[in-house]
């Protein structure tokens, strides 16, 4: 992998990396979800290129949280909490497995606002294009939020997505679903999946971190693995993502150990929920 960066100030941050899309790199994602693993010349199934283009922050480079102090993008000041919020694939084609390609990002977005609490937040968005032979393939933007750093007196997230509202909310959820599919999680493949994607984030396995610093009640489930799981279900209910866009909202987090079901809501609409029927993710499909 060869990656190129610069920054100049929040908005002309840009990064760009090569890489090549090893069999082995996702043979291991595969075995991670208890896929099969797909063959060089096949199909990158959808979201897996997560799994390339990765930053490779030195140790000595990380923050207190486990992410890199600067990187794409930077935060706008040391301490901040950092949450995936969303983001938007475009497909032209699909990526196959050993392609060389190249990915090209920069930072196209920052937006202000407040908070139901008084303070304030602020979401950056990055787009990347990745290339092979210089065609764009996939289009990605991904919004990242960042919030003031938690205190002692800041309340524990709580799950704040849409929710039907009784103890039995996720068999109907189930019920009205065209196909879902529950997954079990537990850290050995949050481990993993932070491993893969060399994301070093501790809400993902240091709990006494993600309790006590951070405010989170529990382990936080990733946020890209909700859209992968969210992508993958999509793809065996409706065909290949050529042609369209996928864009995802994470509404809040889904914590270890509270269950994670992926539903297709319709062949266009898809979510994510825990055991007490709490949508933490939702997914939208459209066509270019």
């Amino acid at each position: 992998m060869h990656v190129r960066y610069s920054s100049e100030s929040t908005l002309s941050e840009h990064c760009a990396q090569t890489d090549h899309l090893d069999y082995r790199r996702a043979a291991a994602l595969a075995g991670l979800l208890d896929r099969p693993a797909p063959a060089v010349g096949d199909p990158l199934p959808p979201l897996w290129h997560l799994i390339y283009f990765l930053p490779l922050a030195a140790q000595s480079e990380l923050g207190p949280d486990g992410h890199p102090r600067q990187g794409l993008p930077s935060p706008p000041r040391a301490g901040m909490r950092r949450l995936f919020a969303g983001g938007r694939i475009t497909f032209a084609g699909a990526l196959m497995v050993g392609d060389d390609a190249e990915a090209r990002t920069d930072v196209i977005r920052s937006v202000d606002k407040d908070t139901r609490s008084g303070g304030r937040i602020r979401f950056v968005t990055s787009r990347t294009e990745i290339r092979v032979d210089d065609r764009v393939i996939l289009t990605e933007e991904r919004d990242i939020a960042y919030l003031e750093p938690a205190t002692p007196s800041t309340p524990a997230p709580t799950p704040t997505g849409q929710s039907v509202g009784t103890d039995t909310a996720i068999e109907h959820l189930r019920a009205e679903a065209l196909q879902h599919r529950s997954i079990a999680v537990d850290p050995t493949l949050l481990f993993r999946f932070s491993a893969l994607t060399y994301n070093a984030h501790r809400i993902h396995y240091d709990l006494s971190y993600a309790r006590e610093v951070e405010g989170h009640r529990g382990l936080v489930v990733h946020g890209p693995l909700q859209a992968l799981l969210m992508a993958e279900l999509a793809e065996a209910v409706r065909g290949p993502m050529t042609g369209h866009t996928f864009g995802y909202r994470l509404a809040s987090p889904l914590y270890l150990g509270e269950g994670l079901t992926v539903l297709a809501r319709s062949p266009e609409q898809l979510c994510i929920a825990d055991d007490k029927g709490h949508i933490t993710a939702t997914a939208e499909i459209i066509s270019i």
